[in-house]
């Protein structure tokens, strides 16, 4: 009997659990979930369909990150920040993740065409192939602008959000689309520089391993700089007011300064807190667009 098949209930279920990546579905429930408030004028929220939105949404998203797993099960092995995952330890083998993945997308099909509307599950689906085959498959093992162009699924769910309350695309979801495409690469590879042994050892081509850190530093001054011009078009095209201006010219100044003294940093000790305030930018940046969309 494998170690896997032997595990006790509670253990096999918290290990499944873990297949989901919970921390990040409930940064991109969060995103999906501004989206839909702000799709919506005040006082007039679907709230059945938004519940059935997010379970579908967070779903697909559980899905991808557990095929994430299946596949990099190897290479995940090799990493100090993941060998200890459900896969490389034994907790789960992997007929039992492909299950549980493939099970999980097909619940968020159906909840999202039956009881959402079905551009929305399209968009999920295109979604999670992107996360979970494009990028897991191909991107990262390919190419050092493997999260920039992977990054584009991740940036899905406002966009998701605001499809599954108005049914269309529109300029206003695009630009939610975009401040998560922009953010992804400067969030993401302070902590590739932090790991850059570790990815290595693994053969991935994160941009810190192709191009070197001084280049990836430069990078990230770079993408933050741009970030902090497009994080202000939600007030050019009438989604915003003067508290969400106010609010994301300061957060980016803040972010712009922790990218600025990264790239002055020798040591590069500053990667990890850049690393920790682009998080804390994403989600203060986000509070402020429902901040303003119900007082102003």
């Amino acid at each position: 009997m494998s170690q896997a098949a032997a595990l006790p209930l509670p253990e096999k279920i918290r290990s499944i659990y873990e297949l989901a990546k919970p921390k990040v579905v409930g940064l991109i429930v969060f995103t999906a979930l501004v989206g839909m408030l702000l799709a919506t004028p005040p006082g007039t929220l679907d709230g059945e369909r938004m519940l059935f939105a997010l379970m579908g949404i967070a779903l697909a998203s559980a899905a991808g990150a557990a095929i994430n797993h299946l596949l990099d099960e190897r290479y995940d092995a090799l990493m100090d920040r993941t060998h200890g995952r459900p896969l490389p330890t034994s907790r789960v083998n992997s007929r039992e993740v492909l299950i549980v993945a493939l099970s999980w997308a097909a619940l968020s099909m159906g909840i999202l065409v039956w009881q959402v509307n079905v551009l929305t599950a399209v968009l999920t689906f295109l979604a999670l192939i992107g996360y979970a085959v494009i990028y897991t498959v191909y991107l990262k093992h390919n190419t050092p602008q493997n999260i920039v162009w992977g990054g584009a699924a991740g940036a899905a769910p406002p966009l998701l959000g605001w499809t599954a309350m108005t049914g269309q695309v529109t300029i206003e979801g695009l630009i939610l689309f975009l401040i998560i495409f922009l953010w992804t690469p400067p969030h993401f590879w302070p902590l590739a520089i932090r790991r850059v042994e570790e990815y290595r050892r693994a053969g991935i081509p994160m941009l810190p391993v192709v191009k070197g850190i001084p280049h990836t530093k430069y990078q990230i001054l770079l993408y933050t700089m741009v970030l902090a011009a497009v994080s202000i078009l939600p007030t050019t095209v009438g989604m915003s007011g003067l508290i969400y201006l106010a609010s994301a010219t300061i957060l980016s100044a803040i972010y712009v300064v922790y990218a600025w003294r990264l790239y002055h940093d020798p040591e590069h000790k500053l990667a990890m807190p850049t690393f920790g305030y682009s998080i804390l930018y994403l989600v203060l940046l986000f509070s402020a667009l429902l901040v303003d969309h119900y007082i102003r």
